[in-house]
């Protein structure tokens, strides 16, 4: 089912049990060459959820501040982006041009992200592409000014957001996780992968 929220194309179920499978299948490949790690923000303060990438880059947060990296935080490259991760982004981006980056956040009991943009690309015209995996999540939606109205939904294991045009820009979050509603994770929790264009 598909239903768009504040310009947020948001495809509910679009990925099954068995796909939702296969595509942390491939993430664990990616989480083996580049381990998850906890970002700290440019204030010092660690975040609650936990990150890694696949891709040309990876996005990373420290005191230096919020940039793009091609290199994991203990160096090395970050690994190619998995293809059934790539399948996704072919089929609900709308645009040929390839994600530069997949990142990988782990939001484990208690996690959650504030309301934020993503501003940090090259450009803006290439939609951000979300893939919800494990317990559900909810998302919050806002407008392109910080303290506007918003709307949340519950994103369940295999949902899928796309956030371009008027979205692009605009303020999202994720205010808690229900832990322990999905089984997919061996241990519980959510991963969430955005899939960006970076340059």
């Amino acid at each position: 089912m598909q239903m768009s929220i504040a310009g947020f194309e948001i495809y509910k179920g679009f990925l099954n049990r068995k796909a939702c499978q296969t595509v942390l299948t491939a993430l664990r490949g990616v989480v083996r060459q580049a381990p998850l790690f906890v970002p700290v923000t440019p204030r010092g303060q660690q975040m609650s959820v936990r990150m890694t990438a696949a891709g040309d880059f990876g996005w990373i947060t420290d005191r230096r501040g919020y940039r793009y990296s091609a290199t994991h935080p203990e160096g090395g490259a970050w690994p190619p982006i998995p293809d059934p991760v790539l399948k996704i982004w072919n089929e609900v981006s709308g645009v040929t041009r390839q994600p530069e980056c997949c990142l990988i956040n782990y939001y484990g009991e208690g996690a959650r992200m504030g309301l934020h943009q993503d501003k940090d690309e090259a450009g803006f015209d290439w939609p951000v592409v979300s893939v919800s995996l494990g317990d559900d999540g909810l998302f919050r939606m806002g407008g392109t000014e910080r303290g506007g109205k918003t709307q949340s939904v519950w994103l369940e294991s295999g949902d899928v957001v796309v956030m371009g045009g008027a979205a692009r820009l605009a303020y999202h979050g994720v205010d808690r996780i229900r832990f322990g509603s999905s089984s997919l994770l061996e241990n519980g929790g959510r991963l969430n992968l955005t899939l960006r264009v970076v340059t």
